[in-house]
């Protein structure tokens, strides 16, 4: 299912101008190209395999100290488990692209619990980070919508950077700390649109530079567009994430296939093919939820923007059906004229 008039209007803003004139004045066609797809956390196909069991902070007080601890420690590490179970499952499904929850670790950042989440577990980390870097799979994080740098409040800022050390930590606890990425939102405009992009500068550098190194940026559904979020990677040097359904929704005066070249561009320095979030509406009046699976003829328009562009790159599956909607989508793809199955979730052009 897609939407005509919105998707129409979508389909001639990529195709406004000629993509074969865009391909030939910035690159060349570079013969077999691959796209990677993958997705979010948890694999719906294995049974029991949630990363994300929590604990509430109301639940955790009402329980004494020693309750507490087994509590968080069981928790922890059935999410551990899980995500081991996970990356087994993807390794198997050739599945190379996948985003771990950033829940792994309930009540890590609250500020009455903080707790040492990395000790009793070294070796599950390590066991998860080798696996990952042994098999070459592409992992990274999403915190939370609440981790800004726009806001002009300071214990906003402190929250964030808060946030992002607890998934850095993860992070080096797997040996990934400088491989995997964490991948956020530019925030919100708080009326201001210019002024809270002034704030992200000026809050942003304040992130240990390792972390900042990790970071990248990601346009979303409703405030920051393509082009703006693409301008705040290139001064702060982190690769940009599009996200074409954000893209959909809000797409601002340029068209995508404009900003292809800048994007390739930011990625640059980390030696690795961009990353890409792809889904679909879930319905005509819920256009910026996503649907349980990715429309084919909604997806299509973007899929042929980066087969004429001619670079490789890896696609982050963001639909309610996780790892069964990456996986129908690359089957469906497949069968296409000039789309090769290689890999259960890898397309050759």
């Amino acid at each position: 299912m897609y939407f005509t008039s919105r998707y129409n209007q979508l389909n001639v803003s990529i195709y406004g101008k000629s993509p074969t004139l865009l391909t030939s004045k910035f690159i060349g066609w570079c013969g077999i190209m691959i796209l990677r797809f993958g997705y979010v956390s948890t694999a719906l196909a294995l049974w029991e395999a949630s990363p994300s069991r929590t604990l509430t902070f109301t639940n955790w007080k009402k329980q004494d100290e020693a309750s507490r601890r087994d509590k968080l420690l069981f928790l922890t590490e059935q999410n551990l488990k899980n995500t081991l179970r996970i990356i087994h499952y993807n390794i198997a499904h050739g599945i190379d692209v996948y985003r771990m929850s950033s829940s792994l670790v309930p009540l890590a950042t609250h500020p009455e619990v903080k707790w040492d989440f990395v000790t009793p577990f070294e070796s599950l980390f390590k066991e998860i980070g080798a696996m990952i870097q042994k098999h070459q799979l592409r992992v990274s994080f999403h915190p939370n919508q609440f981790t800004l740098f726009t806001s002009p409040k300071e214990h906003i800022t402190t929250n964030a950077i808060i946030d992002m050390t607890y998934h850095y930590k993860m992070l080096e606890a797997m040996g990934l700390q400088n491989d995997a990425n964490m991948n956020i939102h530019v925030g919100g405009t708080y009326g201001d649109k210019e002024k809270a992009i002034e704030s992200f500068n000026n809050n942003f550098v304040k992130l240990d530079e390792h972390i900042r190194m990790q970071t990248t940026l990601e346009n979303d559904d409703k405030t920051y567009t393509a082009e703006e979020t693409l301008t705040v990677c290139e001064q702060h040097n982190v690769p940009f994430v599009f996200d074409y359904h954000h893209h959909w929704a809000n797409s601002g005066d340029l068209d995508f296939e404009e900003l292809l070249p800048r994007i390739f561009a930011t990625w640059e320095r980390t030696g690795k093919v961009p990353k890409f979030h792809l889904s679909s509406p879930k319905s005509e009046k819920l256009i910026r939820a996503h649907a349980d699976y990715v429309d084919l003829d909604f997806a299509i328009p973007f899929i042929q923007a980066l087969k004429d562009f001619g670079k490789s790159a890896d696609i982050m599956i963001e639909a309610k059906s996780k790892d069964l909607a990456a996986l129908q989508l690359v089957e469906e793809l497949g069968k296409m004229r000039g789309f090769k199955r290689i890999k259960g979730a890898t397309i050759e052009i």
